[in-house]
């Protein structure tokens, strides 16, 4: 009953024509409306080969940590944040959604600013330029850590939204405002519509581990079924920021020579990563391991959870999309009649 089904899913039940007609109509409003400048830019990283076979069942965590026999099976095309949330991200979306510094919904944590080798974002009254959120010198680049898995619903939502005043409590996720309840918070899943979310834990798991080019799984995401090596950041294949090496948080990329086969960063290491799966009461999914566990954490074989409130120098997140950021609005209308497309195959 719990299970999290991604967008295609949801959409499919509506009538097909109703759905080609919406997104026809999204298309030319979006042809005709000017683009909006957006404050925070995702690098988007397309993950095709739908319809996968999935991976050893016991891989993913799936609901109760029973495992899930459709682990790493993703059946359409979508995208994934190329890198983690960084803390100049999470910095505009504080300072656009808590202009007052109030943090009513505690989106910032004070770790962030006293923990000086892994937070990121301090909390000042005033500044030259207005902002009450400002990046930590060195950290801009940075995964932001210490956000629980709702403040990463949250950053999604805004996304969705189109940043600048979207809410933060409708979108992708309806969260309702304040603390997260058993009824509006903790079985909280994707609406209908999402474009941008946080990755169910298929699609994390395909992004880190499947091979387009062999179509097998690989051990680590690292695009090697090698262990992966804990060193310092440098090109050097098969590396990440793990068992304490460096002993703190790294740049996001800064592993160049260790991307996965999709060429995603730091899926494996640094900071672990939420998703959207639910493991049990309050838990939901963490993946890809941290700057402070050993490799073994890195690996396919190594589901984790954690407790909702979750807040971690050890723990970020990145965000997944139906439709990536458009440079164009002719982008936008491709992509959304690309869905509609996919939408009838998979009704014929």
């Amino acid at each position: 009953m719990h299970s999290l089904r991604r967008t295609l899913e949801l959409r499919s039940r509506l009538p097909i024509r109703s759905f080609t007609a919406t997104v026809l109509v999204a298309a030319v409003a979006l042809l005709a409306a000017p683009l909006p400048s957006a404050a925070v830019n995702i690098d988007w990283v397309q993950v095709g080969n739908p319809g996968n076979a999935p991976d050893t069942a016991s891989n993913c965590a799936g609901v109760n940590g029973t495992g899930d026999p459709s682990c790493g099976s993703v059946g359409y095309i979508y995208y994934i944040s190329k890198y983690d949330t960084t803390n100049a991200q999470y910095a505009e979306f504080l300072n656009a959604v808590d202009p007052g510094g109030s943090n009513t919904l505690a989106l910032w944590n004070l770790n962030m600013q006293t923990d000086t080798s892994n937070g990121g974002i301090s909390f000042v009254s005033s500044n030259a330029s207005g902002s009450k959120y400002v990046v930590n010198s060195g950290l801009a680049n940075a995964p932001v850590v210490y956000t629980t898995f709702y403040d990463a619903l949250r950053f999604a939502n805004w996304l969705d939204n189109g940043q600048g005043s979207g809410s933060t409590e409708t979108g992708a996720y309806t969260l309702l405002g304040g603390a997260p309840t058993p009824t509006n918070g903790l079985w909280v899943t994707a609406n209908r519509g999402a474009t941008i979310f946080l990755p169910s834990e298929n699609e994390w798991y395909k992004a880190a581990y499947y091979n387009p080019n062999t179509q097998e799984y690989l051990a680590y995401p690292t695009a090697s079924n090698t262990p992966t090596t804990c060193a310092a950041p440098g090109p050097t294949v098969n590396t990440a920021n793990c068992n304490n090496v460096v002993g703190h948080v790294t740049n996001v990329g800064a592993y160049t020579g260790s991307p996965s086969p999709y060429g995603t960063f730091d899926q494996g290491g640094n900071v672990e990563q939420w998703n959207e799966q639910i493991v049990s009461g309050s838990k939901r999914g963490v993946r890809g391991g941290s700057w402070g566990f050993s490799a073994d954490s890195l690996a396919a074989s190594a589901p984790i959870d954690s407790g909702s409130s979750g807040e971690s120098n050890l723990v970020g997140f990145r965000v997944a999309s139906l439709v990536p950021e458009p440079g164009t609005g002719l982008l936008v209308m491709t992509g959304l009649l690309g869905l509609a497309a996919r939408r009838r195959r998979r009704a014929s």
